[in-house]
């Protein structure tokens, strides 16, 4: 099963991570997020799946920006602002067999796909 990767074309490192994929004969299920940003559903099963919370996914100077460093915004309020504003998420994310990892650097989701290290 190809991989899902949640891309941003405009990010340098989303696009290297990408590219890196491609290198290694995956064609990745490509999700531009900015148009199509994930459910909340979607956001708390891949935060499972990084095994982090919601404040950790988020870029931090877009966070700081958008007023989301107070540290009483309870996960599902950040989960919220993530959907309404996906911008804010850290970027890329790729997703392979129930695994997660963020691309940065881009080979760190050589972890999470099979024979790929």
């Amino acid at each position: 099963m190809n991989p899902t990767i949640y891309h941003n074309p405009r990010c340098s490192k989303s696009c290297a991570t990408l590219e890196l994929l491609r290198q290694r004969g995956l064609e990745p299920v490509v999700i531009e997020y900015l148009t199509t940003p994930p459910t909340a559903e979607e956001l708390k099963n891949i935060l499972g799946m990084l095994g982090i919370g919601p404040r950790e996914l988020l870029r931090r100077t877009e966070a700081r920006q958008a007023g989301l460093e107070d540290p009483a915004l309870s996960d599902d309020a950040l989960i919220a602002v993530m959907i309404a504003n996906p911008a804010v998420i850290e970027r890329p994310i790729v997703i392979a067999d129930g695994k997660a990892a963020i691309g940065r650097p881009p080979e760190r989701v050589l972890t999470i796909l099979p024979g790929a290290v």
